[in-house]
């Protein structure tokens, strides 16, 4: 009872705030905006990494963000305060929203949406009122944002998510809503990775549009020859990331009397993350999704091998589209049927480990790298016809 009151209270309020999002969107469309692109205001890595790949390609790009994750704070405009009644009234007040019709020509958002993501109703609106703002919208998944398990075909995937996060069915309808809305009305829609499973369209279809700086990451260390080798793990969900089967493969081949290490850690910030990346051996990413993310990226680029359970289908499907050469991927494909086999041979012959940390770091080169994904920003950015770019 509680909460539907507190629900109903949040949609009068909304119902209040209409006329006034209305006109501040028509002002919008008639005032000179000073910033070429803003990305936001979700608070991830990602958005930091896609501004400085906009930047080398001459374009105006800043972050804007109304909350953070302990991953990373590096974000141009933070739109928070330490007080928490002062960050509940931005919140409710959907500042980002006006803030963004008014100071970006473009906005590079997620399916959660933008300046209204955390609406009751409005969010409905959104991609009309940006639209009607003057201001063009480029839409793309991270993952959970798109993430409707009807329409996934694992079955283990299903079911793990339901573990992980037993009440995110709950949110089944209103993501499904958001990702056919925002491929229906954004002005350009980016997929990739294992999100194709999830939408129904797309613009552009790229193998992922995860970037990284790679001369903040770069290789450095040698391969460890003594000692145990250590398998850096960090689930930020663990049945998801399949880190029950992690633990058995590296317990099992401890007792077959070989020297290895799993090492898990969580919620660490990015620079400390790196510091561990740097300090192991091999990097164990997933088991269950089927494809890389940005900690994959990440240890690549540092040049680790990766341990990944790769999707034949998906890997056909990039091959397919050009986007990926047969056998071109650097990762240590790997299952819960043969992981057990696949780190037992690495362990034996360590040496090995350095050839394929050295392809992964070429591997990000070509396609994580600023530049790499920055052409293919700009590319977007050229066919929305967005003027006045430096």
């Amino acid at each position: 009872m509680v909460r539907l009151l507190k629900n109903l209270i949040l949609v009068l309020w909304e119902m209040f705030l209409l006329p006034f999002v209305f006109f501040a969107a028509l002002l919008a469309r008639f005032t000179p905006k000073p910033i070429g692109i803003g990305l936001g205001p979700e608070p991830l890595i990602n958005n930091v990494y896609h501004a400085k790949a906009l930047r080398s390609k001459g374009w105006q790009a800043e972050t804007f963000v109304d909350s953070l994750y302990f991953i990373t704070n590096e974000f141009d405009v933070k739109l928070i305060s330490s007080n928490k009644l002062i960050s509940r009234a931005i919140r409710l007040s959907f500042l980002p929203y006006f803030f963004s019709i008014f100071r970006y020509k473009v906005i590079y958002i997620y399916f959660n949406g933008g300046g209204l993501y955390a609406a009751r109703v409005l969010w409905v609106l959104e991609p009309f009122l940006y639209r009607l703002a003057g201001v063009k919208v480029v839409v793309m998944p991270y993952g959970g944002d798109v993430q409707d398990m009807q329409k996934s075909g694992e079955l283990y995937f299903k079911h793990v998510v339901d573990q992980d996060y037993p009440k995110h069915f709950r949110r089944r309808m209103m993501i499904r809503c958001k990702v056919w809305m925002w491929s229906l009305y954004a002005d350009h829609v980016i997929s990739g990775c294992d999100w194709v499973d999830y939408m129904q369209h797309w613009d552009t279809l790229c193998i992922s549009h995860f970037s990284i700086d790679l001369d903040r990451w770069a290789p450095g260390g040698e391969v460890n020859t003594t000692g145990p080798v250590r398998i850096l793990h960090a689930p930020n969900h663990k049945n998801i990331k399949g880190t029950h089967f992690f633990k058995l493969a590296v317990e099992r081949l401890k007792n077959m009397g070989h020297d290895v290490e799993l090492v898990m850690v969580q919620g660490l910030p990015n620079a400390e993350l790196k510091r561990m990346i740097s300090d192991c051996d091999i990097v164990a990413d997933q088991l269950v999704i089927g494809w890389y993310a940005m900690f994959a990226i990440e240890a690549m680029a540092l040049g680790k091998p990766v341990l990944c359970y790769v999707r034949d289908d998906l890997e056909e499907l990039y091959i397919r589209a050009g986007l990926l050469e047969r056998d071109e991927l650097p990762l240590i494909k790997c299952s819960p049927k043969n992981l057990d086999q696949i780190i037992e041979k690495l362990v034996v012959d360590r040496l090995e480990l350095r050839a394929i940390g050295a392809r992964g770091r070429l591997y990000v080169e070509k396609h994580h790298s600023l530049d790499a994904i920055g052409t293919m920003f700009n590319a977007i950015n050229e066919k929305l016809e967005v003027r006045g770019n430096v």
